[in-house]
């Protein structure tokens, strides 16, 4: 090895490389002891007694014959016990399968037998559901009495084990909006990258608290945790969504970034008026602004005096390729053009995989150390996503000449209409930007004449808004091909949600089955 700059700087890439996040978790322990690291309701613990409790559940893994590369699954709202399993299965080199307490019991079936667990660890909540599976899970692990048990009579010395970079650190599954669910594997260098990452574009720092109430099966929760914990900041721990208890958080608590969620932050602002309090700081809130009707992206903000996360990355990718933008507060936006991130190179490619011209829609293709390591056991699907080296998103974007890029649609969700095509996000950002609109979107339906044609289902803020008025809006804003053929209205909280908030248009799709209510 050549031991000029190019040879130290191939060392230090290396241990880079190498950084997990059990090694991290340990470094906060030497230097923070006492600092708090977990808050879950009455349950309060230290880095220090954290690592305790930690390493012994990496040693009652290791009794149950789990070992370097085998799957752990979970099934669990949000709890102190998620984040002990997340770090121990890190230290040992076994792989968390995150699995989403929403799912079916044919759909948790899948996700359980896609990765073969050894162990299944079950909140109190779900026990009665792990029977009706029907599917072998491994050893069985009671989250309670059972779990504190085990923890009690294993040792609590740091474990000994080479655990690697590009080893799988957990299992995130993908939504599924289309079909079952994909294993998305993130590795150590994956989760440390994002964090540097964060570090870089989202202002994370030392000691920033962050409040996990999103569920930890997504990267929402599940990552950002990870990351302000590597970096010695207290996690507050919330079960699943609570307005009040996040509010409580943020009150009293300093925040790196307040996640918000397109169809909850109606409810949150509504909190937040009802409550009247007046924030700790929050160094940044929510996410996935394109899902959210722009009022909302002023109201939130001024009420919290916060930036809002112009974010758009995925599981497979963390907060890349475009998640550098920032909405000022109270502001309405004019535009949600995104800024691209600098963890990370992108390509805009057409159906051939060539670049296309700035103003074109592409599909999104990118490279970058916080991606994933690809979906577990999909060989197939592998191959065709991460075709010549790049990764390719399924999102269709525009580059603009100031280098933004702005979002337009899905790449596997087109409407075919006499030739053209429609992205339906397109049309639903000129619904969203009526400010009597509190939400909507946009699907196909089958056409004599055109083939296929787009129909809009709207939620209203303001009885008073007619689909004549919507209609009127998008005459004046889009292309006549573009134009909904009809608006269907109906209640904000009877539109299907994915477990990221974004909105199911297949499932949508299916009410436009129902002639008798949706027909031409």
């Amino acid at each position: 090895m050549a031991h000029g700059r190019d040879g130290l700087n191939d060392i230090l890439a290396g241990q880079a490389a190498g950084m997990t996040v059990g090694r991290l978790l340990m470094h906060q322990v030497r230097v923070r002891p006492d600092h708090p690291a977990v808050e879950d309701g009455a349950r309060r613990l230290s880095f220090a007694a954290f690592n305790a409790r930690v390493n012994r559940l990496a040693h009652v893994l290791r009794g149950l014959d789990i070992r370097h590369g085998d799957r752990v699954a979970i099934l669990s709202e949000n709890r102190l016990e998620y984040l002990e399993l997340l770090f121990a299965a890190g230290k040992i080199g076994a792989i968390v399968a995150a699995l989403n307490w929403r799912l079916s019991d044919a759909e948790l079936r899948h996700c359980i037998g896609l990765v073969s667990p050894k162990a299944l660890l079950v909140a109190p909540d779900y026990v009665d559901t792990v029977p009706r599976l029907r599917i072998p899970t491994g050893e069985i692990v009671a989250l309670g009495e059972d779990y504190e048990a085990r923890l009690a009579r294993a040792s609590a010395a740091e474990p000994v084990a080479e655990v690697a970079g590009e080893d799988g650190l957990m299992i995130l599954y993908t939504s599924g909006t289309t079909g079952l669910p994909k294993g998305a594997v993130i590795s150590h260098r994956a989760q440390v990258a994002r964090m540097f990452s964060s570090c870089v574009e989202f202002d994370l720092t030392a000691g920033d608290n962050f409040v996990a109430w999103a569920p930890m099966y997504h990267m929402a929760s599940a990552e950002q945790s990870l990351s302000a914990m590597c970096l010695g900041g207290k996690i507050v721990v919330v079960p699943r969504y609570d307005a009040d208890r996040i509010i409580d958080a943020i009150e009293t608590t300093p925040q790196w970034w307040l996640l918000l969620m397109p169809g909850m932050i109606g409810d949150m602002i509504d909190a937040l008026r009802r409550r009247r309090i007046v924030p700790a700081p929050i160094k940044l809130a929510g996410a996935m602004a394109d899902l959210v009707p722009p009022h909302q992206l002023a109201e939130i903000t001024a009420l919290l005096r916060t930036p809002y996360a112009n974010t758009f990355g995925s599981t497979e990718t963390g907060l890349p390729p475009f998640s550098a933008g920032r909405i000022q507060p109270g502001t309405v936006p004019t535009s949600l053009s995104k800024i691209p991130s600098a963890s990370c190179s992108f390509r805009l490619v057409d159906a051939q995989d060539n670049d296309v011209a700035d103003g074109e829609p592409g599909e999104v293709a990118v490279r970058g150390p916080t991606l994933f390591s690809g979906y577990w056991n999909a060989a197939e699907t592998n191959a065709k996503d991460f075709r010549g080296g790049w990764f390719h998103l399924g999102d269709v974007c525009r580059r603009n000449p100031d280098g933004t890029v702005d979002f337009v649609d899905r790449v596997k969700y087109m409407i075919k209409s006499g030739g053209e095509n429609i992205y339906p996000a397109e049309i639903e950002r000129v619904l969203l930007a009526d400010p009597r609109v509190a939400d909507a979107v946009v699907v196909r339906r089958v056409d004599a004449r055109w083939g296929e044609v787009p129909v809009a289902f709207v939620a209203r803020r303001d009885d008073g808004v007619s689909e004549e008025d919507l209609l009127a809006r998008c005459r004046s804003e889009l292309a006549g091909y573009k134009r909904p053929k009809g608006v269907h209205f109906i209640r904000a909280e009877d539109l299907p949600r994915s477990t990221t908030g974004k909105i199911q248009r297949h499932e949508v799709e299916k009410w436009l089955l129902n002639q008798a209510r949706f027909g031409p």
